[in-house]
C-alpha cells in the first residue's frame, strides 16, 4: 500500500493564509476597540513616573540584544519620554544592548557563533570591522542599512575590543537616534519646527558620515588580516 505525499506548497498556503487572517484580525479589533490618542499615552506614562521609565529601559535593552529592530523603541522614546529624556532613554538602552550582545557572544566563544553568521550581509560587515576596526563600528551604526544586531554580533567575532566598540556605538547611534526621537516627540504634538529642522539635520549628518567613511582610504587591513589568522579564537577584551 502506498501513500500519496501531500503537496510541498500546501504548508506555505496555510502559513500565508494564517498570516492574512491575523492581519484581518489585527484591522478589525483596531477599528472596533478605541485606542487613546498619543498625547494621552504621554500623559500615561508622566502619571507612572520614574518607573515606567526604568521599565521601558530595560525593555529596550535587553529585547534588542535579540535581532529585533530597535526602531520602535526609539520612535516610542519621543512619543512617551519627550526630546532629552527620550534620548537618554534611546541612546543608553541602545548602548547596554549592543554590550550585552557583544559579551554574550564572546562568551559564547567566536567559533561557535560565526558558523552561523554565513550571510552576504553579515560577510560584508564582517569585511569592513576587519578593514578597519572600530572605526567602521562607528559608520556602520550611522543611518545605514545595515541591522543593529548584526554589528553587534560581527563585531564580537572580530578583534575589536569592548570599550572601543561601545564607544563607538555611542558616537555613531547619537544623530540618527536624536533624529527619530525628535519625531517621535513630535507625533505627540510638539511639532516645533527647529525641533523638526534639528532631527533633518542629524538625519543628513549620519547620511554624510557614511559618505565619507566610504571615501576615506583604507589601512591596515593587511595587519587586521595577520592578526585574524594569527589569533583566530582570541577573544580579546
Amino acid at each position: 500500500m502506498t501513500t500519496t505525499p501531500r503537496p510541498a506548497h500546501r504548508r506555505p498556503g496555510v502559513r500565508a493564509a494564517g498570516a492574512l487572517l491575523a492581519v484581518a484580525a489585527l484591522v478589525v479589533l483596531a477599528a472596533l476597540v478605541p485606542l487613546p490618542s498619543v498625547e494621552r499615552v504621554r500623559e500615561w506614562a508622566t502619571a507612572v513616573g520614574p518607573t515606567f521609565v526604568l521599565v521601558f529601559f530595560l525593555a529596550h535593552a535587553l529585547v534588542t540584544v535579540l535581532p529585533v529592530p530597535r526602531t520602535l523603541f526609539t520612535v516610542s522614546a519621543g512619543v512617551l519620554f519627550g526630546p532629552v529624556t527620550g534620548l537618554l532613554v534611546a541612546v543608553g538602552a541602545t548602548t547596554v544592548s549592543a554590550v550585552l550582545a557583544f559579551v554574550a557572544v564572546r562568551a559564547l566563544g567566536r567559533s561557535v557563533v560565526a558558523r552561523h553568521l554565513r550571510h552576504p550581509l553579515v560577510r560584508a560587515v564582517d569585511a569592513r570591522l576587519e578593514r578597519r576596526g572600530w572605526l567602521a563600528v562607528g559608520s556602520l551604526r550611522l543611518i545605514a542599512p545595515v541591522p543593529f544586531s548584526v554589528v553587534n554580533y560581527s563585531a564580537a567575532v572580530s578583534s575589536v575590543r569592548l570599550a572601543p566598540f561601545a564607544l563607538a556605538t555611542v558616537v555613531g547611534v547619537v544623530p540618527g537616534t536624536v533624529g527619530v526621537v525628535l519625531l517621535g516627540n513630535a507625533l505627540a504634538g510638539d511639532a516645533d519646527p527647529l525641533m523638526l529642522a534639528v532631527s533633518g539635520v542629524c538625519i543628513a549628518v549620519g547620511v554624510l558620515g557614511l559618505l565619507v567613511d566610504a571615501r576615506l582610504p583604507v589601512t591596515g587591513s593587511s595587519d587586521a588580516s595577520a592578526s585574524r589568522e594569527s589569533s583566530p579564537t582570541s577573544l580579546g577584551t
